[in-house]
């Protein structure tokens, strides 16, 4: 055991962290709940301020113990990639105007909007994204997953062209974070003759739809359960947005119908 931690570089006690990892207490899953909405709420802060403000909310952690915790969340390299604003040159991602504020919607697959949100289970977090159509507020594609990689995107993207095959002149419209400007998110987008929109830098209200819908999701859905693993929050939430919000939430904006029953009354109010 002493020649294998001297040939990695590893103390014996962090051998053992690696191989036994200890469970998350309720305080540390709350410090990480706050560290998660700080980063998001804040995405220039770096772990120094974030530190200063979880101490502002009542927490007594130092910045080394914040940073290990940002990296073990994959926190780091999302907060350097995930608000890219102009074409980067480490990544070469492009972005793109916003058209979906000009436009005056008359029927669904004019205009999809899209977003990702973090959800806390017990031990961990995952991550859930969306696209809606904003004309009827109808989710018509997510995934689940454990990473912002673009790969969660994509997917629930392409739940949404497989089940409303959209035709040429569709307006896709999300924010400029890295997994939308993603070379396999704009290419999926442009095969199918989809014309891509995204919100100007640090202006949240361009996006109001899906910010929205997230704030119904989280106060409607997630905060209401406890869900006890990955599968339980799946399941739970898949129910929520097929069964529950499309199907029977009443929308004031759609004359207090939910979106599937305005869908099939052809939009009318």
């Amino acid at each position: 055991m002493n020649a294998l931690c001297q040939m990695t570089g590893l103390s014996r006690a962090g051998f053992y962290r690696w191989r036994v990892p200890r469970q998350a207490t309720p305080v540390e899953m709350e410090l990480r709940d706050q560290m998660q909405k700080v980063a998001l709420e804040s995405p220039a802060y770096g772990y120094r301020r974030i530190t200063r403000e979880l101490q502002r909310r009542g927490f007594q952690v130092n910045h080394k113990h914040v940073l290990r915790m940002m990296r073990e969340d994959n926190l780091l390299c999302v907060r350097r990639r995930a608000f890219v604003v102009t074409t980067d040159s480490r990544h070469n991602l492009p972005v793109y105007p916003n058209l979906a504020r000009e436009m005056t919607l008359t029927a669904s697959n004019q205009l999809w909007v899209a977003d990702i949100t973090y959800i806390r289970l017990r031990t961990e977090f995952v991550y859930l994204a969306v696209v809606l159509d904003a004309f009827s507020r109808r989710v018509i594609g997510w995934a689940l997953g454990h990473t912002l990689e673009a790969e969660l995107p994509v997917t629930a993207l392409r739940m949404a062209l497989i089940e409303r095959q959209p035709s040429a002149g569709l307006v896709h419209h999300s924010d400029r974070g890295v997994q939308y400007a993603s070379h396999a998110y704009t290419e999926m987008l442009k095969q199918h003759h989809a014309t891509i929109s995204m919100s100007r830098k640090g202006n949240p209200y361009d996006n109001a739809a899906c910010e929205s819908f997230m704030k119904t999701l989280k106060q409607e859905e997630v905060y209401r359960n406890e869900y006890r693993d990955f599968h339980d929050a799946h399941t739970s939430i898949g129910e929520f947005l097929e069964l529950v919000y499309n199907q029977k939430r009443l929308h004031s904006a759609l004359g207090y119908r939910p979106p599937a029953e305005f869908e099939q009354n052809g939009g009318t109010l």
